[in-house]
């Protein structure tokens, strides 16, 4: 049955939305005409948002049939989203304890295909108020975070950096490839990393990964303070702190094989 439209919102939002909703009640494929006459709309109007939602892996067409069918696609969204809260989850505790044994702000961070995602953070109140929040993507070269998804991650993370320019963000940032792919090296080996002032002037980050179930990195635990608190060498005490953390966060999710 056709419903009508929120006109105070964005109605091509709702549009797709929609036609995503109704594709998914059907459990089938469905033609253009059929679909059109269940929601109301005009078949030229359906067919626009279908070849849209085409064109971003939403929907595909069978050939033969010419019905439109739901990918995958929204499975593995609505996946990484339970994953998420999953980790959130677990990862609170230990976020609040590692902050307090620490005297540091924590974080937590998802890896997406462009970077890593802050999702959580502890703070500390200090003199110097690290200003990242929640939602902010963190580059995978100019980041604690993102330079274990390319330690640990999947390949097509590597592949994304090398195809982009590798952007200055401070002074301190890294822009030579080469020197990256050591340094990769290098934080694959010792299990953590570091990102002295790359992201932010006078900020330090130590991260350490977290893995799922299946041995897979999926996000990262990490402390953050100034330069001055947080030294551009690490002490083993704060890197042991973070990897411990890590740790305990992958074996709740399941994990069995933690980098030594």
């Amino acid at each position: 049955m056709a419903e009508s439209l929120d006109k105070s919102g964005n109605q091509s939002t709702q549009v797709a939305f929609r036609i995503i909703e109704e594709m998914a009640a059907l459990g089938e494929g469905v033609r253009v005409t059929d679909l059109a006459r269940r929601l109301g709309m005009p078949k030229p109007r359906i067919y626009r948002f279908l070849q849209t939602l085409i064109a971003i892996g939403y929907i595909r067409q069978d050939p033969e049939t010419e019905r439109y069918w739901l990918t995958l696609k929204l499975f593995h969204v609505g996946q990484a989203i339970a994953d998420s809260t999953q980790m959130i989850s677990v990862a609170r505790p230990w976020l609040i304890r590692l902050r307090d044994d620490t005297g540091l702000t924590t974080t937590l961070s998802v890896v997406e295909d462009a970077g890593m995602r802050v999702i959580d953070i502890v703070r500390m109140e200090t003199p110097v108020q690290i200003v990242t929040k929640p939602g902010a993507l963190l580059a995978f070269h100019a980041s604690a975070q993102g330079k274990l998804a390319l330690a640990f991650g999947k390949p097509r993370y590597w592949a994304w950096t090398r195809a982009h320019p590798l952007e200055a963000l401070t002074t301190y940032t890294n822009t030579d490839m080469a020197r990256l792919e050591d340094e990769i090296a290098r934080v694959r080996r010792q299990g953590w990393a570091a990102a002295p002032e790359e992201t932010l002037p006078g900020v330090n980050a130590v991260s350490a990964p977290i893995f799922d179930v299946s041995n897979e990195m999926i996000g990262s635990i990490t402390i953050v303070g100034s330069v001055q608190t947080l030294l551009p060498e690490p002490s083993p005490e704060h890197v042991a702190a973070v990897r411990a953390a890590g740790k305990s966060i992958s074996l709740s999710l399941g994990c069995t094989e933690y980098p030594s």
